[in-house]
């Protein structure tokens, strides 16, 4: 059975790569669109934290970027104020660091 943290990430990132905003806890979250890649990305609060999902940028030669150029879709997650990736989806499976 997946824990509530893995259960809001795969359901954050699931809403990231489909729509125009994520919604959350009632509240609705615009996805923007950042870097010269125009990769979808959005802020939100988890368990008293910033985070920061982030679309993974296919050209990157990391086994993320792999994944992402064959087709998988790929979410990384930043914790905002320590500036450090905490977890990653493929495909909805969620992974944390």
């Amino acid at each position: 059975m997946l824990g509530e943290v893995e259960r809001v990430l795969g359901s954050v990132a699931a809403q990231l790569m489909s729509g125009e905003e994520v919604v959350l806890e009632n509240q609705k979250i615009r996805v923007r669109r950042v870097g010269s890649g125009g990769l979808r990305a959005v802020q939100f609060q988890q368990n008293g934290r910033m985070l920061e999902a982030i679309e993974q940028n296919a050209a990157k030669p990391s086994r993320w970027g792999q994944l992402a150029r064959e087709g998988h879709r790929v979410v990384q997650f930043r914790d905002v104020l320590l500036r450090k990736y905490v977890a990653v989806a493929v495909d909805g499976v969620v992974r944390e660091y």
